[in-house]
């Protein structure tokens, strides 16, 4: 039986150097499932791996498309999961590494547990629904997944509701993803986690926003601004400094709100990662032991 080990944990926590040296340790390669650092021209303002951490250790989607491609949840599942078993031919381990969670979550689970309604969405709809009538539900199904739309109950709002919204938070179509069964993985998963003191965290974000900083993400989001309206750059890191170059905010107010939401979403990690039973931790700052013990466990859980 092949292994996939996801290293996961909040943003700015050093997942990075842990997926190397457990790589390294394998002598395997790394996928990563960070849906920011798929984007080539955001390397700083993503803490996209450095040139020698990526000539460590081969990194697969890590600056492959482009801020103008379009790409889709459903097509990472898609190719991360073609690159896995590919991978899996010449090695018997391989790492995953990355805080989307929804992402970790399409390679190791699948996608058809669907997400929970978002109000947003919901709201939008609801008004779509009280100006413009039902036809217009069943217009922008029909439009956006013309399968599902030939079986469900049209004239039932809270089905069409339900399945755009679930469309527009996924980008894939609903009948994609409640037909197919992709629980099925042939290969053990070992997630390790690392976790720190809340204040140790904030104050490693903070750290890394000022390092960003002095690195030229002021450059970056400026090259970048003129595809501020893509999905691509609704990002934490480039949004605030838009709204500077708007002159909205000033500066160092812009730079408090990378950080604010930076931690915010550290929060929104935590939370999300705290549900699971099936995580095993380290402490930021590793020592040599740790790490041995580490792949000590490891070994163990290979044999069971």
């Amino acid at each position: 039986m092949k292994n996939l080990i996801s290293v996961i944990g909040p943003t700015g926590i050093g997942k990075t150097r842990l997926a190397i040296d457990l790589a390294k340790y394998f002598s395997t390669e790394i996928i990563s499932c960070d849906s920011r650092q798929f984007f080539k021209e955001m390397k700083i303002g993503t803490a996209a791996p450095s040139e020698e951490e990526l000539a460590a250790i081969l990194h697969h989607f890590i600056g492959n498309l482009s801020v103008e491609d379009y790409y889709s949840i459903g097509q990472y599942e898609e190719d991360a999961l073609k690159k896995i078993n590919e991978l899996f031919e010449k090695h018997d381990t391989v790492i995953l590494v990355g805080g989307s969670m929804m992402y970790e979550k399409a390679v190791i689970e699948g996608l058809n547990e669907l997400p929970e309604a978002n109000a947003e969405n919901q709201e939008k709809l609801q008004d779509i629904l009280d100006s413009d009538g039902i036809e217009k539900l069943q217009e922008i199904l029909k439009m956006l997944d013309p399968e599902y739309y030939a079986v469900v109950d049209i004239h039932n709002h809270r089905r069409l509701l339900r399945a755009i919204d679930i469309i527009w938070q996924t980008d894939r179509k609903y009948s994609e993803q409640i037909s197919v069964d992709q629980g099925s993985r042939d290969f053990n998963v070992i997630r390790i986690g690392i976790e720190a003191p809340r204040e140790e965290l904030y104050d490693r974000i903070n750290r890394r926003v000022d390092v960003m900083m002095e690195k030229g993400l002021l450059e970056e989001a400026k090259s970048l601004e003129e595809f501020k309206g893509l999905t691509a750059l609704n990002t934490v890191g480039y949004t605030e400094l838009f709204k500077y170059f708007d002159g909205e905010w000033d500066l160092d107010f812009a730079i408090s709100e990378i950080k604010k939401n930076s931690r915010r979403y550290a929060k929104r990690q935590l939370t999300w990662y705290r549900k699971a039973d099936n995580i095993h931790y380290l402490q930021l700052g590793y020592s040599q032991k740790d790490f041995d013990d580490l792949t000590q466990w490891i070994y163990e859980q290979f044999q069971k």
